[in-house]
């Protein structure tokens, strides 16, 4: 078994992996995990939406994945929006969060 293989832990297949030959185990798929982590800098960096970012990754890779579905994983790798602004010391962009 490749060392790069992952645990199957729920009935749901994450995004940049596939069922894999050994029971219990995801193969991992690099063309989507490389979209994923370009998507994720962009995303991160307010360079593109989430909707955007979706919509690329599903061009790039064939397989879709949605807005709060990516922004789930954002969240669990890098914090919360609010939680990278206040680590980067940037003011928010949004017009909402300035009034």
């Amino acid at each position: 078994m490749n060392e790069e293989y992952i645990k199957r832990k729920t009935s749901t297949i994450p995004f940049g992996y596939e069922s894999s030959e050994v029971e219990g185990y995801l193969k991992p798929v690099p063309d989507q995990i490389e979209a994923l982590e370009v998507a994720e800098d962009l995303v991160t960096a307010e360079s593109i939406s989430l909707r955007d970012a979706c919509d690329w990754i599903e061009y790039e890779t064939k397989r879709r994945i949605s807005p709060p579905g990516l922004k789930k994983h954002i969240d669990k790798k890098y914090g919360k929006r609010q939680q990278r602004l206040e680590r980067l010391g940037k003011e928010p962009t949004s017009l909402l969060d300035r009034f």
